[in-house]
């Protein structure tokens, strides 16, 4: 994980989300704690965690269990009565296993933009995010809250590269992604793939899973692909060129004008003749427009 996790939750929480001042607050705000019935509390469906451990749900819940939860969950109050978890929906699921019907809880007045920052900041500190479930909440606190990139960092506790670089990954083909998450692969692993063209992808990925593949390899594999490919069009360049200054010769001996000609990647470009008076371009003109 970035810069920021492996701390207290106390310093994961920065002063201007003015949610709580201290983490004191969690506990000590006996005014809001309360015993909610279960069945009047849903899920965020904003919530950036969508997987859910099924062998982990259990072993927390054989947990509460024989001890309780020892640490409330965090609602807001809709407008229609329920509750909205604003933090702690996997001690929610596993309470319902363990056959609960109330799970202590601190209820709070957020609205949608700060349900989302608590909820990325308590799954970051606990390590439950997968790089993507991350990358995708950072992309709707920027898209849906209009927040740039050194707000996030700010907010969140990251360096402003560590947020950029781990949006990138949504720029990756879905079935990168896909077999990202079957395989467990890291955001290291995934990142020197991004400006990889599809077909190298698919090329390189089962090597990477079934070699389990470290960071730093994948990387040097893929400077050394891009130093190739650059071979390659440099080649292909050079073979163009040669064909461009052959055209130019059969220009320059059709009607004795010095010619020059651009072109981009795609092909397209122009041509320039240079003619010294207006006796030179009538004589081109004339050239030009005369069938062979």
């Amino acid at each position: 994980m970035a810069k920021g996790l492996g701390r207290s939750f106390e310093s994961l929480i920065p002063s201007d989300l003015d949610v709580f001042d201290k983490v004191s607050d969690f506990a000590a705000d006996t005014a809001n704690l309360k015993e909610v019935a279960l069945d009047k509390i849903e899920p965020d469906p904003n919530q950036p965690r969508r997987k859910f451990e099924e062998a982990s749900l259990q072993a927390l819940a054989q947990s509460i269990k024989e001890h309780g939860v020892l640490q409330p969950i965090i609602l807001s109050k809709e407008e229609n009565g329920r509750y909205m978890i604003v933090t702690g929906e996997r001690r929610w699921r596993a309470s319902k296993l363990a056959g609960k019907d109330k799970i202590p809880a601190i209820i709070r007045s957020l609205d949608t933009q700060k349900r989302l920052e608590l909820a990325i900041i308590e799954n970051l500190q606990r390590e439950d995010l997968n790089s993507l479930e991350i990358a995708s909440a950072y992309l709707r606190l920027k898209t849906q809250f209009n927040l740039s990139d050194t707000d996030i960092a700010n907010k969140l506790g990251k360096s402003r590269s560590a947020v950029i670089n781990t949006m990138r990954l949504l720029n990756l083909p879905d079935k990168a992604k896909k077999l990202m998450l079957e395989h467990g692969l890291s955001e290291g692993q995934m990142r020197p793939l991004i400006k990889a063209t599809p077909e190298e992808i698919d090329a390189v990925l089962p090597k990477i899973i079934a070699e389990d593949w470290s960071a730093r390899k994948i990387e040097q594999y893929m400077v050394r692909l891009k130093a190739q490919r650059q071979a390659v069009d440099k080649a292909a360049h050079r073979q163009i060129d040669e064909q461009l200054y052959r055209k130019l010769d059969h220009i320059k001996a059709h009607t004795g004008f010095k010619a020059t000609i651009t072109t981009n990647t795609k092909g397209a470009g122009e041509m320039k003749i240079k003619f010294k008076n207006r006796k030179e371009l009538d004589k081109l003109c004339t050239i030009l427009t005369t069938p062979n």
